[in-house]
């Protein structure tokens, strides 16, 4: 995923205290407590000498254990570690320029979290049985971007959302009202080029790690990949919002529900703006391969 031409709504770590932003990107509001399930996770590897952060997204708690975010998020991590806090997260005492930090020892984001867990990524995420054809092109690099946390202990204290029936995105019309909730970056900073990070633009981008809302929309109903993708507004003004970097694996709520429709994938510009697709979860084989790690009662 890290070859990729178009830009995934990944958590490329941002970090840097920039001296000024211009707007908020995603147009977003705190999100106030309406979706507790929502969670930020890190994802990365556990070694002997403790775990080792590298990126960063946004998922749902969908039972006590489990909790549902992107294939490109869990793929090639061994461990991860999760927040319900709405947040701002601190961010500890870990900095983008630590190569390899390790978090024996230490306390604060992104080390440690409210709960720790196992990554396990769709076993035909990126597949080369998909219909779109083999190789890295649109939209074959996200093809079954789905994944799963499941959490080394239950959470009790929060009501997970809802996954949707089998078929349930097929029966929405063009423009029906989705709620996004995330983790993600909202703002762009104004830096001059000379100044800007390597490599931009990705360090652009800015804002706290909190948990924040935005009501969208569905931009159409049938497309040519919607059996696999839901294409949502992002940003289109008039009090709606959109995705980013670091919302990756968040939920696509039906509106004003806590059913989950589809975990973001990826963003066409470097702007996050215009659409963005999204992995349904009401795919049948999704459905079933995701019950596979619920709590049984």
């Amino acid at each position: 995923m890290k070859k990729l031409t178009f830009v995934l709504v990944l958590v490329l770590i941002l970090a840097f205290g920039l001296a000024s932003v211009a707007y908020a990107i995603t147009n977003g509001e705190p999100d106030d407590g309406r979706h507790p399930y929502v969670t930020l996770l890190v994802f990365g590897w556990e070694t002997p000498d403790g775990f080792v952060p590298g990126w960063r997204c946004s998922g749902a708690l969908i039972a006590p254990d489990v909790v549902l975010t992107a294939g490109h998020c869990t793929d090639g991590a061994t461990g991860a570690r999760v927040w319900f806090e709405e947040g701002p997260v601190e961010w500890g005492t870990w900095e983008p320029s630590d190569t390899s930090p390790t978090c024996a020892g230490e306390t604060g984001y992104p080390c440690t979290g409210d709960a720790a867990g196992t990554p396990n990524t769709n076993p035909k995420y990126r597949s080369d049985e998909n219909p779109y054809g083999g190789g890295n092109g649109l939209p074959a690099f996200s093809y079954r971007d789905v994944g799963v946390v499941v959490l080394d202990v239950a959470e009790s204290g929060i009501t997970p959302a809802d996954l949707p029936d089998a078929g349930l995105v097929d029966t929405l019309k063009n423009k029906t009202d989705v709620d996004f909730v995330g983790y993600g970056v909202q703002y762009q900073a104004q830096i001059p080029g000379n100044e800007l990070p390597q490599p931009p633009p990705y360090y652009r981008w800015t804002g706290p790690r909190a948990r924040m809302y935005a009501p969208s929309q569905m931009v159409s109903g049938n497309f040519v990949h919607s059996a696999e993708y839901m294409r949502l507004s992002l940003n289109p003004g008039g009090g709606k919002g959109g995705t980013c970097f670091g919302d990756s694996g968040g939920p696509d709520l039906l509106g004003d529900t806590n059913t989950v429709l589809a975990v973001n994938s990826y963003v066409t510009n470097i702007n996050c703006s215009g659409v963005g697709y999204s992995s349904r979860v009401d795919i049948p084989e999704i459905l079933t391969w995701i019950n596979t790690f619920m709590t049984q009662p």
